[in-house]
This record gives C-alpha cells, sequence and structure tokens, in this order.
C-alpha cells in the first residue's frame, strides 16, 4: 500500500516572510513580535527533477557583458552605484519625505533619456502635471522620458509593454496595488508582489529599475524584509531638512562595493552632484578661534573633513547644561568624562555646547580626539594652531586608540592643506607633505596641541 502524504502547517512572518513549523510569538528573522501568522500547510514530499532554463556551463566561459554597468550621467549617484545602472538590475531607494529622492531621480531618468535611451517614470504620488513643473524647475525635460501617474500594477505593466523603456522608476512601491491580491497599497502582501512581478520583468527583459521605498519612523526601510533580500541595491538617501547636503548611502550592491557614498547639493533649482563636498563642513576664520579642531571622517570610502565646535561658559544651574548637534550624544558626554578625570579640566560647573559645522553628522569614534581639544579650547580660551588636524578613538582609561583608514584620512587633510596631525602611535606610512604626532594619551594630546610655536622635542614625531 502505498504511503499517504502528510501535511504539516506553516506559520510565516507578515514583516519578513520567514517560516517555521510551529507558532512562535517573536519572528526568528526579524525579531519582531506578533507578526507570525499561520500560512497554509506544506506537503511533505519529494520534488522531482524537471526542465532546465539553461545548461550548466564553466565559469570561465559565463558572458560578463551583461552585468557591465552604465553611467547615468549623474557622478556621484554612480559612485553610490558602483559604476552606474546594470542592464536587469533593481535598486530599492529609500529615505525619509521630502529629503530629494524624486528630484534625483528625475535628473537621473532625463539624463538617461538624453544619453542611452528610454526611461519611463512611473508616479503613484502626484500627479502627471506636478512631476511636469518639477522637471521644468530642475531643467529635465527629455524626449525620451515617459511619464505615466499610476497606482495600478497591471496599468504600470501594460505602460511598461506600450513605451519599451531601458530605464524604469517606480515612486513609490508602496502606493501600488494588485487586483491579484488581498490588502491595501503599502502592505505587506501588496508590497510583496507588486516588487516581485516588476523583479521578474526586469531580469526578463533586461530593464534597469529603481523602486522608491518608504521610510519608518526609525529609519528603515518600510515593508517586508524580504524586500532588501530580492533587490540587487539599496540605497538610502540622507540628508538634514536645514542643510543643502545630501548623501546617498549604498547599504547592499551585488555589482559594487557596498561602503560607498554619494555626496549631493540640494538646491532650488534642482540637484548636483558635490565631488568635493569638504568645504561644506569647515568654517572660514581670519585667526584661530578657541573651541574649534578639525578631524577627518570616512564615509564609506570617502574621506571627509569636518569641524567640531564648543563652547564652554560658567553655569548658573545646579545642574549644568550638555547641548549637543551633529555628534553622537553618548560619546560626548563619554569623552567629557574623560577630559575632567584624565585630563585635569574641570567642567562640572560648566554649560558645555558642542556642534558641527554645515549639518555634518560625526558619529564615528575617530571625532573623540577633535572633540576632546575642541572642548578643552574652549575651556582654557586658548585657540588650536593653525593647519592642525586630530585623529583618534578617546578610551575611558585616557589612551587614544587607532582607526581605521588613517592613511586616507592624512591625504585627505595633506590635500586640503593641512600641515600637522595628531594621531595615535604607530600610524604606519603618512604622506610627506603632513607632520605626523603621535600621542598615547589625554596628556600629551593637550600638551601637543597646546603649544602655538611648534610642538615639544620630547614628544614623539614623524615626517
Amino acid at each position: 500500500m502505498a504511503k499517504a502524504k502528510t501535511t504539516a502547517p506553516v506559520f510565516r512572518c507578515s514583516e519578513c516572510g520567514w517560516s517555521t513549523a510551529k507558532w512562535v510569538g517573536r519572528c526568528g528573522e526579524c525579531q519582531a513580535w506578533g507578526t507570525v501568522e499561520q500560512a497554509g500547510t506544506a506537503k511533505a514530499g519529494v520534488t522531482a527533477a524537471g526542465p532546465v532554463t539553461e545548461a550548466a556551463q564553466p565559469i570561465g566561459s559565463v558572458a560578463i557583458e551583461a552585468a557591465r554597468s552604465r553611467p547615468t550621467g549623474v557622478g556621484e549617484f554612480d559612485r553610490a552605484l558602483g559604476g552606474g545602472l546594470v542592464q536587469g538590475a533593481v535598486i530599492l531607494l529609500a529615505g525619509e519625505p521630502g529629503v530629494g529622492k524624486s528630484t534625483l531621480l528625475l535628473d537621473v531618468t532625463a539624463r538617461w533619456a538624453h544619453e542611452a535611451g528610454r526611461a519611463l517614470y512611473v508616479t503613484g504620488e502626484e500627479s502627471a502635471a506636478q512631476v511636469r513643473l518639477r522637471a521644468e524647475r530642475i531643467d529635465a525635460v527629455a524626449d525620451h522620458l515617459y511619464l505615466a501617474a499610476e497606482t495600478d500594477l497591471s496599468a504600470v505593466l501594460g505602460h511598461i509593454d506600450e513605451v519599451q523603456p531601458s530605464l524604469l522608476v517606480l515612486d513609490s512601491v508602496q502606493t501600488v496595488s494588485s487586483a491579484a491580491v488581498d490588502g491595501a497599497a503599502g502592505g505587506v502582501t501588496q508590497v510583496r508582489e507588486v516588487a516581485a512581478s516588476l523583479i521578474r520583468l526586469a531580469k526578463d527583459r533586461g530593464i534597469a529599475t529603481i523602486l522608491v521605498g518608504h521610510v519608518t519612523k526609525d529609519g528603515s526601510i518600510a515593508g517586508p524584509r524580504v524586500l532588501e533580500h530580492l533587490v540587487d541595491v539599496v540605497l538610502h538617501f540622507e540628508g538634514d531638512r536645514h542643510s543643502r547636503l545630501r548623501l546617498v548611502r549604498t547599504v547592499k550592491n551585488r555589482f559594487g562595493p557596498a561602503d560607498e557614498v554619494g555626496c549631493f547639493d540640494l538646491t532650488d533649482t534642482g540637484i548636483s552632484s558635490l565631488a568635493d563636498p569638504t568645504g561644506l563642513f569647515l568654517s572660514r576664520h581670519a585667526t584661530p578661534v578657541p573651541g574649534t579642531c578639525v578631524t577627518v571622517t570616512l564615509e564609506g570610502r570617502r574621506p571627509l573633513l569636518g569641524e567640531v565646535q564648543a563652547l564652554v561658559a560658567t553655569s548658573a544651574l545646579a545642574t549644568p547644561r550638555r547641548a549637543n548637534s551633529g555628534l553622537d550624544s553618548s560619546r560626548v558626554a563619554m569623552v567629557l568624562a574623560v577630559l575632567e578625570r584624565r585630563g585635569q579640566v574641570r567642567l562640572s560647573n560648566s554649560d558645555v555646547y558642542t556642534s558641527t559645522v554645515g549639518g555634518a553628522k560625526l558619529s564615528e569614534p575617530s571625532t573623540d580626539l577633535a572633540l576632546l581639544l575642541a572642548v578643552a579650547g574652549a575651556a582654557s580660551g586658548t585657540p588650536l594652531p593653525a593647519g592642525l588636524t586630530a585623529l583618534g578613538e578617546v578610551g575611558l582609561a585616557g589612551e587614544i586608540r587607532r582607526v581605521s583608514g588613517l592613511q586616507r584620512r592624512l591625504a585627505e587633510a595633506e590635500r586640503m592643506g593641512f600641515t600637522t596631525a595628531l594621531v595615535p602611535g604607530d600610524p604606519g606610512p603618512v604622506p610627506g607633505g603632513i607632520r605626523v604626532v603621535e600621542v598615547a594619551d589625554v596628556g600629551q594630546a593637550l600638551a601637543a596641541a597646546g603649544r602655538n610655536a611648534g610642538l615639544a622635542a620630547d614628544s614623539p614625531q614623524r615626517t
């Protein structure tokens, strides 16, 4: 007698698609609570071998022309993508409302239509007239750029069949729904179905596709986490509303490095690439000002100069005020404690204000030393020497620790005209145009930075 096939219930997470054979209160993939629900039954059996779509071949004989990138004409966007768009690649671009996603992509599609071929821009959040007005404002009107305002997936697929584009932009994936599945637009089921249909079409026809995604209140991409696994590239569009600087940060990239950052300048007339954005993060003073120090941070693999500013004032409050902008508050509190305990700089009766220039976000540990020197200079009223930059992480014991990418940081500082750098011990090969002073702890750093007329002879020096 043949053995009957058995079935077992399947429970699936509505956020990320993770499945399990039994119900659990917390998803094992995305760690969300209360999202695991029964999705049906799984049939136990053996899957028979079927026909293959294409015969396997040695890896050395696989053609790579289809995976070569093509520049879009927007330099910093191409940098974030690893060289440009790949035909058949699906890109997910997410960012907060109003940060400039639609403006950037409209510029990209217009340049693509001028140089590469037809481009189709599908908007589900605005009318076609609104997009046309923006295109005229930023000079993004092109003959081969087609525009459609649709929220139904079948209509979007119909536009693709009619236009036959080589680049498709869908703004946004949360606004499009399919009649084949239940749920409102933007729900987990709808987003998964819309994305899967467009990804399948992009792969079959070789259409470079850019999907715009929403973000949640904590900054993560809205919708099922499986969406990030399905696409080839995940980009985050970041920027402060009060700053002109915008960053496109690569989170995932199957065609290039996943740690690149593209810099843009958002103005009333559009968005433009910033090949050298360092000037936005530095202030200009005729003479050195107490409470300022320049450091070099790494955004992806790109070194950028940033300026830390501090102000120390006598407090009239029982609990002195600590205000911070652009820096990690927990690291600022730690550096202030180390400065008072290890550097003998009294701050317990003073208000301390710390900030960055140009809306820059300096959160990596390499900015600790610059923050420490800026606060110490503000407390004593002594400016740091002109042309000085500081790189290093400050430990609780007062030691100065090494940071990654030190050679690239020093090369950028030397290119921008800085002559002296305070760094941790054993920095390795350094550029010839900058003087490197090795400091082991907070005491040595304060002593070296406090000498305007030169550095002490007993301090470790390298040229």
